[in-house]
């Protein structure tokens, strides 16, 4: 397996610093909060001298928030929204086929950002193009052929992997659709769990653990965490029952490898991706250029982390073709 084109290296923007004489007001809408994507938006822009008003409002992971947002910036004359996750996204723009619809905003550009499958949750038609006036964004995701191949290199015995998903989010839905059918291409069994769900209609952190118990009692190799803002948020729970259990965990969020006890990460960072959310946002508000006359910005840098702290645990120490390309952490 050839993965050094994962660290292939970002081409610098090359454009020169701009200032605009009417401040814009762009406002960022989180899931969770404003970290570090949302910070590279604001990075960025101020690193460009592009003067901004930025509003900054998280839905603290509630979807019945997000049309107070939209009203909001509606009423405030926003010049540019920029969402984060697919809940937000799809909350302040709509889907395609709901152009139209009381309530949204077309006549506001959106740039999105950190949405795990754009097209599959009928956001936009395609990556190249979006297919409606109002919405362009980035695209972050590492394929999953990637990541499976670097199951397979770590471990080349892999066969079946584990995925708890979250019906509350519809991104943990795509995924696990995904992961379904490519299952069937790749050749390996993939065991998928849904999360409980309480009264609320939202998982609760206490399933967590049993749920990754039953993966371990179905023989999976490899625990998947990814596209499920619930699960990231309690990485620390997840990871912690599995490696309990023995089993080692893969996730395109770094920082549940940094922080938490996943073994393994293939990924963007996320202030590179705000950076280049930044990008879009430049090119719409000083380029003048129509949302949806731009394509989907595509990230093409990723970056293999890896705890050896929990390889030790596991016994699962990497090969050397990925120490090749990877970091470790402790």
């Amino acid at each position: 397996m050839n993965i050094r084109w994962l660290l292939a290296p970002l081409v610098a923007c090359t454009l020169g610093g701009h200032a605009t004489a009417a401040e814009p007001t762009v406002m960022i809408v989180t899931w969770t909060g404003c970290h570090a994507a949302c910070q590279g938006v604001q990075e960025y822009l101020k690193e460009r001298r592009i003067e901004t008003r930025f509003l900054l409002r998280d839905a603290n992971q509630r979807k019945d928030a997000l049309p107070g947002f939209l009203a909001e910036a509606k009423a405030k004359r926003v010049d540019l929204i920029v969402t984060y996750g697919t809940s937000v996204t799809l909350g302040m723009a709509g889907r395609i086929d709901e152009i139209g619809k009381p309530g949204l905003a077309p006549g506001i550009p959106k740039v999105f950002m950190i949405v795990a499958d754009p097209v599959g949750s009928g956001l936009v038609r395609s990556l190249d193009d979006p297919g409606r006036p109002d919405v362009t964004g980035t695209f972050n995701r590492v394929p999953e052929e990637v990541n499976i191949e670097t199951l397979r290199a770590y471990r080349p015995g892999f066969m079946r992997l584990g995925l708890l998903y979250n019906a509350y989010e519809r991104n943990s839905m795509v995924k696990r659709d995904e992961l379904a059918a490519l299952s069937k291409e790749l050749g390996f069994e993939l065991v998928a769990r849904e999360l409980p769900l309480g009264p609320d209609g939202r998982p609760v952190p206490a399933d967590i653990a049993p749920q990754v118990l039953e993966l371990k009692r179905a023989g999976v190799d490899f625990v998947y965490l990814g596209s499920s803002s619930f699960l990231r948020d309690n990485g620390d729970l997840l990871t912690g029952a599995a490696v309990a259990a023995g089993v080692p965990v893969l996730s395109p969020y770094e920082s549940v490898v940094r922080d938490s006890e996943a073994l393994v990460s293939v990924s963007a960072r996320y202030r590179e991706v705000g950076r280049l959310a930044g990008a879009q946002v430049e090119k719409i508000l000083l380029g003048k250029a129509p949302a949806g006359s731009l394509p989907i910005a595509r990230m093409t840098n990723f970056a293999v982390v890896i705890n050896m702290r929990v390889a030790r645990k596991l016994g699962l120490f990497p090969p050397l073709e990925l120490l090749q390309v990877a970091e470790t952490v402790n």
